[in-house]
């Protein structure tokens, strides 16, 4: 195997990784801003009721396109199926260097959008470079033939050797590179953290304290949700021994399984009841913040006359 054949072979799994790994980060931010808001990528240059479906038709490009290298890595697909996705994995890489030159003269303040989030710093000359030098990379495999698999331990060094040297090149084109080292050196405090509403519930519906009071619970909608710092407050209306009560929950603000402190209150007095357990309250530090805010506040709330939202309606009243 020659050097040339060695780096032609070498560009098949990294053009497949990039173009795997951008359309997984895309749709990973798509699912968490729950839309394709266009604040970074070409999308931008689109009318915001096209950004959405452009960015859908990019993501389903990026992943056919890495798939479609890997099935025609070997035998199948030679040479017809093959060549037509390399080439389209150029087109598609001579369209992101026009789309990003035309992003970087109208909206320089727009990231490229490359790898979702990570990709916010401005366009500039190395994200450009990078995309040129995949263009060129995705060119090289034309009428390759099937990856042979190393027959020496040379080879595999050769080829390892030839992939590290790339992949540090890339590394130097790309400044998500920086991004990702800020982040991970960064702890966000939990009083700025931003955890969506929805996913409070989602992670509060999934809690063994969910299950203990659900069946105290008389709606699917809560009566009320606000935040104090770190901690997101959920009262639910309830029923118990034959009156009328409240059920506070306190989530705490992470994104992964919460610490969650629940407090059952009589809705006319405020007063702190008896769980279904046998135990007042919920143990734990979060405890008498639970049990001080629901008394608080659920007089207020039952005096006021307050109705569950509809099923449908975003909560807004957090702080």
């Amino acid at each position: 195997m020659t050097m040339w054949h060695a780096i032609r072979e070498v560009q098949i799994p990294l053009l497949a990784t990039m173009l795997i790994a951008g359309c997984a980060t895309k749709l990973l931010r798509m699912g968490r801003a729950a839309a394709a808001d266009g604040r970074v990528g070409p999308t931008a240059l689109f009318p915001m009721h096209l950004r959405r479906p452009v960015a859908i038709a990019l993501c389903v490009a990026e992943g056919g396109l890495g798939i479609g290298l890997i099935v025609t890595a070997g035998p199948f697909g030679q040479p017809t199926a093959a060549n037509c996705i390399r080439i389209g994995c150029c087109l598609l890489f001579l369209i992101a260097i026009s789309a990003l030159i035309e992003l970087r003269q109208t909206r320089p303040d727009v990231g490229c959008g490359c790898f979702g989030d990570f990709s916010t710093a401005p366009v500039s000359g190395r994200t450009l470079a990078r995309s040129a030098l995949f263009a060129i990379a995705a060119l090289t495999t034309y009428n390759l033939g099937p990856i042979s698999r190393p027959a020496t331990t040379a080879e595999v060094l050769r080829l390892a050797a030839i992939l590290a040297a790339e992949m540090l090149l890339i590394a130097a084109l790309s400044p998500e590179v920086g991004e990702g080292l800020v982040r991970l050196g960064y702890s966000e405090p939990c009083e700025l953290r931003d955890v969506p509403t929805w996913r409070t519930l989602t992670a509060l519906r999934r809690s063994k304290y969910w299950r203990r009071y659900a069946d105290l619970i008389t709606s699917d909608v809560p009566v009320d949700v606000w935040r104090e710092l770190c901690w997101r407050y959920i009262v639910y209306p309830a029923r118990y021994a034959d009156r009328p009560a409240e059920v506070v929950f306190a989530v705490f603000l992470q994104h992964r399984r919460p610490v969650v402190h629940v407090a059952l209150v009589d809705s006319s007095t405020g007063v702190a009841l008896e769980s279904p357990t046998g135990k007042r309250g919920s143990r734990g530090p979060g405890r008498a913040a639970v049990r001080r805010l629901a008394n608080h506040l659920s007089p207020a709330f039952t005096a006021a006359g307050v109705q569950a939202a509809p099923a449908d309606m975003p909560f807004s009243t957090d702080l």
